[in-house]
C-alpha cells in the first residue's frame, strides 16, 4: 500500500519546533473556501502525518481527523484525492492504537465515499482503506466495523469482471482487510478464495496458450495472477487454520507449483510468500509437495532478485519449523546458497535477517548437517540478528545456533565476542533459551580459564560487559 511521503529526517528536525504553532493554522486551512487551498493543506499535512500521530491525541490528531474526514467527502475531486492520501499518510505510520478511537467515524466516512467517488478517486479510496487496515490490524475485527466496511467492498468485488484492471487495487485492499479481520473475514472468504484461484488458473492457461501459439493469442497480464496470489496470502495469514478446508477443495498447490517456476520474478515473489503463509496455516496440504518444491526454492536463492530471494528464504525457514528432522534430505539444496548470501557484501538488511533466521532454523532441525559450516557464517549471522526484536523467529534461530555450537564448539571460538554481543541483544529470552546461553558462556569461560576470560572480556564495550555480568554472571 502506498502512503503520502514524509519530510526527509533533516528537514523534519528543523521543522519540529514550529509545528505546534503551524498545525492549528494548517488544519484551519482545510476549511478554506478555495478548493486549491484545501487541497494543498491536505498535501502539506500529509508530510507531517507521522509527527501528528506521535503527539498526544487531543493536541492535533483529534482536530485533524475531524476536518480531514469532512474533506474526504469534499465536493471537489482534487480535495477528495488529497484528503484520502493524507489519511493514508496518518494510517501508514505508527498510528495503530491512536486511530482506533476514530475507527467508527473513519469507516462511516470511507463507506459514504464509496457512493460519492468517481473512478480515479475510488482507486485511491481502496488504498486508504488498505492502509488503515494495515495500521489498526486486529482492532478492525469488531462486528460493527465489519458490518460497515464489508458490504460496499463485496458489492464492488461482485461488480467487477475478471478482466477488469480495477480489480488490482481492490484485491490489494482486500488482502490487507482479510489479514486485519482474521476470523472476522470468514463469512466472505469462500467466494473471494475461489475467484483468486480462478484468476491464477486463467492467467496460467493464457500464458501457456501464448507460449505455444504467440501469433494467435495475446500475452496475459500477469498482474492479475500476482494480486490474486497476494490476496490468497492475506487470507492464509488472516484465517490461519480456517483456510484448510478452502485449500483442500481446490487445486492451489498444483497452481502454486507452476507459479513458482514462472519466468516473471514478481510472480515467483508472490508465490513464495503464499507458500510460506500456507506452510504456517495448513502444512498437511504443503507437505506432500515438499520434494518438488525444495529444488525450486534452492534455485531461487539468488540475491540478484532481492524480493524473490527474500521470500524464498523466509518460506524455507517456515518449512524447516514444520518438517523437523525430515528436512535432512533437503539441507544440501539450500545451505551453501544461504551461507553465500549472508557473507555477500551490500546485502539488504531484511534479506540478511531472513537468511540468518533460516540458517538458524535449519540448524535447529538438522544441527549435525549445518554445524560443520558454523565458522563460515557465525560472524555475519550474529551481526544480522543482534538488532532485531525478541520474537518467535529470533527464538527458533538462536536455539538453532546454540545446538550447532553444541555440535561444533570450535566453529564459534574465533568469533565468540560476536556471539556474546548477539546474546546480549535479547531483552527477555524464554527460561530454557536463557539456560542454553548460560551453559555456552560458562562453558567457554571454564574452558579458557578465569585469567584468559578476564583478558578476553576486556575487549567488550562497557555496556556489553555489564549486561553479560548482570544476566549470565560472566
Amino acid at each position: 500500500m502506498s502512503s503520502s511521503p514524509t519530510c526527509c529526517p533533516c528537514c523534519m528536525q528543523g521543522m519540529v519546533p514550529y509545528l505546534p504553532e503551524l498545525m492549528p493554522h494548517l488544519i484551519q486551512c482545510l476549511c478554506d473556501k478555495k478548493a486549491l487551498v484545501r487541497s494543498i493543506a491536505c498535501w502539506t499535512l500529509s508530510r507531517y502525518a507521522h509527527w501528528v500521530v506521535s503527539q498526544p491525541p487531543d493536541s492535533h490528531l483529534k482536530p485533524l481527523m475531524t476536518e480531514l474526514l469532512k474533506r474526504i467527502l469534499d465536493g471537489n475531486k482534487r480535495v477528495q484525492e488529497a484528503a484520502c492520501r493524507c489519511g493514508a499518510g496518518a494510517a501508514g505510520g505508527e498510528a495503530c492504537t491512536e486511530l482506533v478511537p476514530y475507527l467508527s467515524f473513519i469507516l462511516d466516512t470511507l463507506v459514504f465515499a464509496f457512493g460519492k467517488y468517481q473512478h480515479k478517486n475510488l482507486l485511491i479510496l481502496y488504498d486508504a482503506i488498505g492502509t488503515l487496515a494495515d495500521s489498526v490490524g486486529h482492532h478492525l475485527n469488531q462486528p460493527e466495523y465489519i458490518e460497515k466496511l464489508m458490504p460496499p467492498l463485496i458489492a464492488k468485488w461482485n461488480e467487477l469482471k475478471d478482466e477488469d484492471k480495477d480489480l488490482f487495487p481492490l484485491l490489494e485492499c482486500l488482502s490487507s482487510v482479510a489479514t486485519a479481520l482474521q476470523s472476522g473475514f470468514l463469512p466472505y472468504c469462500e467466494p473471494v478464495y475461489q475467484r483468486c484461484v480462478t484468476l491464477v488458473q486463467k492467467t496460467l492457461a493464457q500464458a501457456m496458450m501464448y507460449s505455444q501459439q504467440p501469433d494467435q493469442y495475446e500475452a496475459p497480464d500477469k498482474d492479475f495472477m500476482i494480486v490474486a496470489l497476494d490476496l490468497l496470502s492475506g487470507l492464509a495469514e488472516g484465517l490461519g487454520g480456517h483456510v484448510d478446508q478452502l485449500v483442500s477443495r481446490s487445486n492451489i498447490m498444483t497452481l502454486l507449483f507452476q507459479c513458482m517456476q514462472d519466468t516473471m520474478p514478481e510472480v515467483r515473489q508472490s508465490s513464495f510468500a503464499l507458500l510460506g503463509d500456507l506452510t504456517k496455516a495448513c502444512f498437511p496440504h504443503v507437505k506432500p509437495c515438499i520434494a518438488e518444491f525444495m529444488p525450486i526454492l534452492g534455485t531461487n536463492l539468488n540475491p540478484e532478485f532481492i524480493s524473490v530471494c527474500n521470500n524464498a528464504t523466509w518460506a524455507i525457514g517456515e518449512i524447516c519449523m514444520q518438517m523437523g528432522v525430515e528436512m535432512q534430505p533437503y539441507v544440501s539444496l539450500v545451505l551453501n546458497q544461504l551461507v553465500e548470501i549472508i557473507n555477500r557484501p551490500n546485502t539488504p538488511k531484511t534479506l540478511l535477517e531472513n537468511t540468518a533466521i533460516t540458517i538458524g532454523r535449519l540448524g535447529y532441525v538438522c544441527p549435525q548437517e549445518v554445524a560443520p559450516m558454523l565458522q563460515q557464517f557465525i560472524r555475519p549471522w550474529c551481526t544480522s540478528l543482534r538488532n532485531i526484536r525478541d520474537n518467535e523467529e529470533k527464538d527458533s534461530a538462536f536455539r538453532g545456533i546454540c545446538m550447532m555450537i553444541g555440535v561444533n564448539p570450535g566453529g564459534v571460538v574465533q568469533d565468540f565476542i560476536f556471539f556474546c554481543d548477539a546474546v546480549a541483544s535479547w531483552v527477555s529470552p524464554k527460561d530454557d533459551l536463557r539456560d542454553m546461553f548460560y551453559k555456552i558462556l560458562h562453558g567457554f569461560k571454564d574452558q579458557v580459564g578465569e585469567e584468559n576470560w578476564q583478558q578476553f572480556s576486556e575487549q567488550f564495550p562497557p555496556q556489553l560487559k555489564e549486561r553479560l555480568s548482570a544476566c549470565y554472571g560472566v
